[in-house]
Formats: C-alpha cells, structure tokens, sequence
C-alpha cells in the first residue's frame, strides 16, 4: 500500500538551503529575519482570526436587536407610535443600560457595552432623520421622521447582516491558511499507555480523647417517713461514677463542609459526596451526630437538624452495601415518594430523640434538687387520705376511740384537711386522688425545694398523709454527707 506523505508539505521549515542572498550579507541574519518573518506573519494571522471571530459574534448580538427594533417599528397597528417608541427606547438605553458586553470589554464603560453601542447607532439614526426633515412643516414632520426612521433602521439591517457575511468569508480564508502549515501549537499529545495508581483510600475521622473526671452526683433530697425507723435503713446513697476515658469523633473539614448543605437537596449531596471520598468514611455518622448534639446544646437547631440529616444520608447508603451510595441517591434525586417519606420521618424522629436527650442532659448537668417521698422502712407503706370533699351538715362518731372526741373538733379537722387539699396545685390533687406513690413524687420533683417541702407538710399536718408519725424528717444532709 502506498504511502500517503503529503501531510509534510504542511511543515513550514527554515532550511539553509532554501535562503539565497546578498554574498555581502551575513547569512545567519538573513536566517533570523526570515524566522522572524514567519513568527509575525503567523502571529498577525492569529490576532487577525481571533478579531473577526469577536467582531462576528458581537455583531450577531447587535444584528438581532436591530431586526427586532426594526420589525417593531414597520408595523402600523403597534403603539405608541414610532416616533415615541424610537424616544422612549432611547431614553431606556440612556437611563438604565446593561452591563451586558462582548467578552474582553469593560463593562463600567457603557460605550463597550451592547447598550452602548445600540444607544449609538439609535442616536446616528434620530439625528440623520430630522436634519433630513428639519425644514418640513410641522403637521408632516413627524410622520416622514416616523418613515425615515424605519428605512435607516433597515438599512442597517441589511448592512450588518452583509458585513457578517464578508467577516465570515475572510475568517474562513484565514483559517485555511492557518492550517496550511504545521506549527508547534498543533502538536499535542495523543494515544499513551501508561499505569495510572489508584487513589488511596482516604482515613477514617479522627477522634479526640476526653477524660472524664469523678464527678459526685447530685444527691437527690428525700422527705422520710418513720423516723423510728432510719436506724434499720437498708438505702443506699447513688454511688460515683467510675473515671473513664471516651474517645469522640471530630468534624473533619470536608465533613464540616457537608453537615452545612441545606436540607433535602440530594443532588448537591450526591455531588458534594464524589467530589471528597474523605466524607464517606468510617465515624463520618458519629462525628456528624456528635456536632449535632454540640450545637442543640448551645442553641442552633437548624445548624442541629442539618447535621442530623447528613448523617442519616450516610447511614443509609452504607446499609445498602457496596453501591449504597448510588442506589440511594437515585431513588431520592428520581423523587421515589415511598423511600423519601420514610427517609424524612427517620430524620424527624432522630432529630426530636436528639432534643430530648440534650435536655436530660442540660438538667442533669444543673443538678436540680428535688423532694421525694420515700419510706426508710421497705416494709412501711405509704397512703393517701384524699377528701372526697367538705366534712357533712350531720357527723355521726362510731366505733371504738371515739367515745371521748367531740363532734365539732372533728368537723374542723374534716374542714381543714379539704381547705389544705383545695389549696393544692390541680396537678397535685389529680394525682393524690390516683393514690399512687410515684406520680406525687414526680409533681413534688418538678417544683421548687421550698415550695414542695411545704407542701409535704401541708400533707402531714392535715392529716393525708398515713404512716407519719411526729411529722417529716428531712434527710438531706445526712444522705450528702455519705
């Protein structure tokens, strides 16, 4: 098969040979200024193309407003009329033009913008129009300035649209003398085999080692009943915690920037995730629910929530396997509702469960006392003497121990003992009525020390209280001191 070497016609080559001058000029200048010959010409060519190609897609941009211009003003039936569409359309371009313009001009200089350059041309016309007209009388001045102008406006159609024309001949000219000859800007690399090592797998987020020191808890007041009874107390007071060292994930700063993406956009996750592989990593989940406890702690919801949602997003790709990523991320960018509903439920719930795991924890941390009913006696049972209302018109004493009472002391005992109920808190009655021993405790636990020790002895000294002998002993101090 014969070989095809016209290709290298295309080398523009300086050979020695080829050059042939003056035997009184030196031949290595002659050899200079014929390279520097060549390296003009060819850099000339280049400026000359990348001009036209420029000038060309400009004066598209122009040429289409100029036909649209146009077409409004040949037609009749339009309004305003031309003449008041022709100044209002320039006053536009004076007042409020665009900083639109061709790439490589300044676009603070109005003139190299395409406003500026219409303004011109819009300009040009309205003065050739009436100095054409100037002399004409004023009831026809207007009407043949309406028609001039459409005719110069078409004109420039016609113009514009023939200069492209000829730019376009003479570009394609020049760029078949480009390709002509073979320059060092057309060598380019082409097919190469060569063994490109995969990237390593980014480390798993580091974590930061936090000792926690012994810390005594918070000893929680009890309100005793049987006195008697403390020297054969089986209770035992709530032990220290042991010291113990944690280990928390920390936020990288990919993982920082990925816990910042707003919510529900899977798509700019999914992106986010292929740009930095050091987001889909081992304790990536931990460290984001970590910084979500952190900042619902110190009050950003928002920034709290958008962290939970990252992690879940995490979570559930890799639960999917080995292209969870992908498998996930399609069904939610395709708006599978089934698999989103279930997903934003998920981050719904977390996110509340975070909420109140950070309020247990910000109320532990205060160490709130509290006062509780608890009998030292395991074998004494607490009871409730709860009134079912003011003591009867008509009180009749039966039975043994009541020979010597006096009727009237009794109704004021009755009488008190449902003024003191009534004077309680709705909660506390619903729950004195219940006569369960853990729901009086936990509306005691929800009010202040002062106020619920008074109310303990309200309880003792109205008598709704069983099992009290000589009153409510306070423990406070003796539990703190073990």
């Amino acid at each position: 098969m014969p070989l095809n070497y016209s290709k290298w016609d295309q080398l523009e080559l300086s050979d020695d040979s080829d050059i042939e001058g003056h035997p009184n000029v030196d031949k290595k200048s002659l050899i200079r200024w014929k390279q520097r010959d060549i390296h003009e010409k060819r850099e000339a060519r280049k400026h000359r193309i990348s001009h036209l190609r420029a000038q060309i897609a400009c004066n598209n941009v122009l040429l289409s407003r100029i036909k649209d211009i146009t077409a409004r003003l040949e037609d009749p039936s339009a309004s305003p009329p031309v003449t008041a569409y022709f100044t209002s359309l320039v006053e536009q371009l004076t007042t409020k033009p665009s900083p639109d313009c061709p790439p490589g001009n300044d676009p603070t200089k109005v003139e190299q913008t395409y406003d500026g350059m219409l303004l011109s041309l819009l300009r040009q016309v309205s003065e050739d129009a009436k100095a054409k007209f100037k002399d004409t009388a004023r009831s026809e001045k207007d009407e043949k300035i309406a028609k001039e102008l459409t005719v110069l406006m078409a004109g420039h159609v016609k113009y514009l649209g023939e200069t492209i024309k000829k730019d376009e001949v003479e570009l394609e000219k020049e760029d078949q003398e480009q390709k002509k000859h073979i320059t060092s800007d057309d060598i380019h690399e082409g097919f190469e085999s060569k063994y490109v090592p995969p990237k390593p797998e980014p480390p798993p987020v580091p974590h930061t080692r936090l000792d926690t020191q012994k810390e005594k808890k918070k000893v929680t007041e009890f309100e005793v009943l049987n006195p008697k009874a403390s020297a054969s107390s089986t209770a035992d007071p709530e032990t220290e915690e042991d010291e113990e060292n944690t280990d928390l994930p920390e936020l990288t700063p990919s993982l920082e920037a990925f816990s910042k993406l707003p919510l529900h956009n899977y798509e700019q996750s999914f992106h986010f995730i292929q740009a930095h592989r050091d987001v889909y990593v081992s304790g990536a989940t931990d460290a984001l629910l970590v910084a979500a406890f952190q900042a619902q702690s110190e009050g950003k919801s928002k920034y709290a929530k958008q962290c939970v949602h990252q992690s879940l997003l995490l979570q559930y790709c890799e639960k999917l396997g080995r292209d969870g990523v992908g498998v996930f991320f399609k069904k939610m960018i395709a708006g599978d509702k089934r698999a989103e509903k279930v997903f934003v439920e998920d981050v719904e719930n977390t996110y509340n469960h975070l909420v109140n795991r950070v309020k247990i924890s910000q109320e532990q941390a205060q160490g709130k006392e509290q006062i509780q009913l608890v009998a030292e006696n395991p074998d004494t049972e607490i009871r409730f003497n709860v009134p079912d209302g003011p003591p009867p018109e008509n009180i009749v004493l039966e039975g043994p121990g009541t020979e010597g009472m006096n009727v009237e002391e009794v109704r004021k005992a009755l009488q008190f003992r449902w003024d003191v109920f009534q004077g309680f808190p709705p909660a506390l009655q619903e729950a004195l009525r219940d006569g369960g021993l853990d729901k009086v405790n936990k509306v005691l636990g929800e009010m202040d020390v002062p106020e619920a020790e008074g109310i303990v002895g309200d309880l003792d000294m109205a008598g709704i209280l069983s099992f009290a002998e000589g009153g409510i002993r306070d423990e406070t101090g003796a539990t703190s001191s073990t």
